[in-house]
């Protein structure tokens, strides 16, 4: 990772990532670990790139530890964030990460019928209320150490565009939840998101054609790596203590 990335000295401090097997997520879960954080990585049940991350984190001598569970379904995600946050020992960062497309390939906008039920269930259970109930349950731990939440959005939200109809929606939802949360939260918890827009990640199958133009449209000419949107984590979490509220466009001017 380079160096201008290492911005914070968080030993003592601790974090859960949900999400974290892959792309944004363990990015962001290194940054952090790097940083001197303790880290708890949230991962699918039996998703053996968790398993692997983890591994590889602790061989380097990080403090990092496990949490498996779907973020989703209520009782299973209160439960990780519980158990998570007493094996850390304390919480001053949740990075509520965990997301899905429900799709492999881009549902074009048009094709309103591929649209279906069990896409939208999925994204929704996943993305938003997933996120809420993260929230919901870390929240003692964070108001006990004047901690923050950073959720991840997508300028999806904003467009109304993305893998499809059904994410956008979860998207916006998460502006808008990161706003009431805030309220909800404060003065105690900072609460913000992050609006990633193109990520070098394992997340949709592009073709070169459809990565070509996502260079070609940011006004950078770059796709975003996982660590250009954990520098912006770790600032929101870390970097200051006047922002509340707000989602920060991570995208390489590719919106505009």
């Amino acid at each position: 990772m380079p160096s201008k990335f290492v911005r914070y000295d968080l030993k003592g401090r601790a974090a859960l990532v949900t999400g974290g097997a892959s792309g944004i997520g363990l990015g962001t879960a290194t940054m952090l670990a790097k940083a001197g954080a303790k880290v708890a990585i949230n991962y699918l049940p039996g998703d053996p790139r968790g398993l692997d991350a983890i591994a590889k984190l602790k061989a380097q001598g990080f403090d990092v530890i496990g949490a498996p569970a779907r973020v989703g379904p209520a009782r299973e995600t209160e439960s990780m964030v519980k158990a998570a946050v007493e094996e850390l020992g304390r919480l001053d960062l949740l990075f509520n990460n965990a997301g899905t497309p429900g799709v492999t390939k881009t549902v074009p906008i048009a094709e309103i019928d591929r649209v279906t039920d069990d896409l939208w269930r999925t994204v929704v259970e996943t993305n938003l209320l997933g996120a809420f109930h993260c929230a919901k349950a870390a929240a003692p731990a964070l108001k006990a150490t004047g901690g923050s939440i950073v959720s991840t959005a997508s300028i999806a939200a904003f467009r109304g565009t993305g893998s499809s109809m059904a994410y956008a929606a979860t998207k916006a939802g998460i502006v808008n939840l990161t706003m009431s949360l805030a309220r909800s939260l404060a003065p105690a918890v900072r609460v913000n998101a992050i609006a990633p827009g193109a990520v070098d990640s394992p997340w949709l199958e592009w073709t070169p054609e459809q990565r070509r133009q996502q260079v070609e449209y940011s006004l950078l000419k770059k796709i975003s790596a996982p660590e250009d949107l954990g520098d912006v984590v770790l600032f929101l979490a870390f970097g200051t203590e006047m922002i509340t509220g707000q989602t920060i466009i991570v995208d390489a001017g590719l919106a505009l």
